[in-house]
């Protein structure tokens, strides 16, 4: 069964990782080794998180990386079934 409009994963860092340790969103983006712009666009849910991403993720916070992947996958395919019945699609195999 799936989750219903599952969180996103930068939601997630953000709500159980950055703000409970008190650490700030420039701070965080040096343990991960990126910019603060790029580790903004993922906490404030603009973009998704990479396989690269999930990697330093799993690295700087000790989990995996397909925690943060299936967290990605899990957001981006509910959203794109609530556009199912706009999609043109036939079906190729007979009912």
């Amino acid at each position: 069964m799936r989750m219903h409009n599952p969180p996103h994963p930068g939601g997630v860092l953000l709500r159980q990782w950055i703000s409970p340790l008190g650490i700030s969103i420039t701070q965080t983006a040096k343990y991960l080794g990126i910019s603060r712009k790029a580790l903004s666009e993922i906490v404030n849910e603009h973009t998704g998180i990479s396989p690269e991403m999930a990697v330093r993720l799993s690295i700087a916070l000790g989990t995996s990386s397909e925690l943060w992947m299936n967290m990605q996958s899990s957001y981006d395919l509910w959203h794109a079934e609530q556009h199912r019945k706009e999609l043109r699609v036939t079906s190729i195999v007979a009912a």
